[in-house]
């Protein structure tokens, strides 16, 4: 008797001390306060003073290289962009401690010539390698903002969507390298190679906001942050409906807040990665972490993934307070394969309201069936409350585990789902938690005999 009584009362103060252990405002307070916006200096240029026309025509790429380079010479500044449309040929490469900022009215139109575009060092689909330069693209810069009510597009449209069918080969090559470990700078595609450039891209850089701008028309992913800290976005909206347009891309980056964005694009809203196998592996100490998704309006593919790639791990993610304004595929989408590694834990999405969707709430170890069991992920810690579903056309819920590492400490409490085709799988799970979840009509006095 006295060992059931020492029982009841340990697993009373472990659920205590798990309470105690999540207080989201205060977590989310602490992130942000490692979230520094960047400081840019006063000294301010017109883009026209370099030359450039905002009629569609000329070719404003040397403006803004001009530009660049003279804010970098007064140690930083605000490149203004007034409204009218500019043609660029070639990239934006940013210097630290600028804003670009785009007015009302002012709309950025990449060229569709590869050869405008130079190799930099990049990564495509977690793999680290040197290909075309994304449109616009910062390496080992500090202090950026991209901000204004302008657009920035991509002409994804064009040469680059035929790309898309022919990009087989140089994903298999890339995967290969990564595979064995092949020196990064061995790892050089570009030409016939057909992997599409980001539209937006910082590596390796810190303080970084990009806020108002709406995105129109990628080649391949829209806003991609990579092995970056300390980063604001904000207020971004999206018209980008070509193959892999990701809204916002975050790996391997830590304190990040996603805020106020309304998404309108053909793949995940919000995807957040940490490298594909050995190269994420070889970099665990660069997890993807200390998260905060709120206040954003989704709509597109999925809404709320992480993964596939995420070798380096995911954790401490907090999404909340966010709503669905359209259909979504799939609502929250945790993949990952046994090929992979890494982790995801410490994952919370709370008060969201979702409307119609193929699957709700889908965690997979077997994304694509793809893997063979030598790196199975660890995926536990997962928390989702106080979330809405319209109508379900295949799978409400769907959890599945590798059979040698299980998906473990997963907390469901108050779901509502009006309607699914199919309720729930669960496989390869220990310690999945359920209160008040209702799927389909709720049931409250059972019927009578009679």
């Amino acid at each position: 008797m006295k060992r059931f009584v020492c029982l009841i009362l340990f697993l009373i103060t472990v659920h205590i001390k798990a309470q105690e252990q999540y207080n989201r405002d205060s977590i989310v307070a602490s992130i942000e306060r490692q979230i520094l916006l960047p400081t840019i200096p006063e000294y301010t240029v017109q883009i026209t003073d370099f030359g450039a026309k905002g009629d569609g025509v000329k070719d404003c790429k040397s403006a803004f290289d001009k530009a660049m380079k003279v804010c970098s010479k007064q140690n930083g500044g605000t490149i203004v962009v007034p409204e009218g449309i500019y043609k660029i040929n070639g990239p934006i490469h940013f210097v630290s401690h600028v804003r670009l900022h785009l007015e009302e009215g002012a709309t950025l139109v990449f060229g569709t010539n590869p050869k405008d575009y130079p190799m930099v060092l990049t990564s495509w689909e977690g793999t680290t390698l040197y290909n075309y330069s994304p449109m616009i693209y910062g390496y080992n810069v500090n202090n950026v903002a991209i901000t204004g009510k302008g657009i920035i597009d991509g002409e994804g449209h064009s040469l680059w969507s035929i790309w898309k069918p022919k990009e087989a080969k140089g994903k298999q090559l890339s995967r290969e390298m990564n595979h064995k470990e092949l020196p990064i700078e061995d790892r050089v595609f570009g030409d016939e190679f057909y992997l599409r450039p980001q539209l937006v891209q910082f590596v390796n850089s810190k303080h970084i906001l990009i806020e108002d701008i709406k995105v129109e028309d990628a080649p391949f992913w829209c806003v991609h942050l990579l092995k970056s800290e300390s980063i604001t976005l904000r207020g971004i909206r999206y018209d980008a409906h070509n193959k892999n347009n990701d809204g916002l891309d975050i790996e391997q980056s830590k304190n990040v807040l996603i805020e106020n964005v309304t998404f309108n694009n053909a793949d995940d809203n919000i995807a957040i990665k940490a490298g594909r196998d050995n190269d994420g592996r070889n970099t665990s100490e660069m997890p993807s972490k200390n998260i905060i998704i709120r206040n954003n309006n989704f709509k597109g593919l999925h809404a709320i993934v992480i993964g596939s790639e995420m070798s380096a791990g995911v954790e401490n993610v907090y999404a909340y307070d966010n709503k669905a304004v359209d259909y979504v595929k799939r609502g929250i989408y945790l993949k990952t394969n046994s090929d992979r590694g890494g982790f995801i834990r410490n994952i919370y999405v709370e008060n969201t309201q979702f409307l119609d969707a193929e699957d709700a709430i889908y965690v997979t170890s077997n994304y694509h069936g793809e893997g063979r069991g030598f790196f199975p992920s660890k995926i536990s810690n997962i928390h989702i409350s106080n979330v809405s579903f319209g109508e379900i056309s295949n799978t409400a819920i769907v959890i599945e585990g590798y059979p040698k590492l299980k998906v473990e400490d997963v907390w469901l409490d108050h779901i509502t789902i009006k309607s699914a085709k199919n309720g729930m799988t669960l496989t390869n799970t220990k310690n999945v938690q359920f209160n008040e979840v209702v799927i389909g009509e709720k049931q409250t006095v059972p019927s009578a005999v009679n």
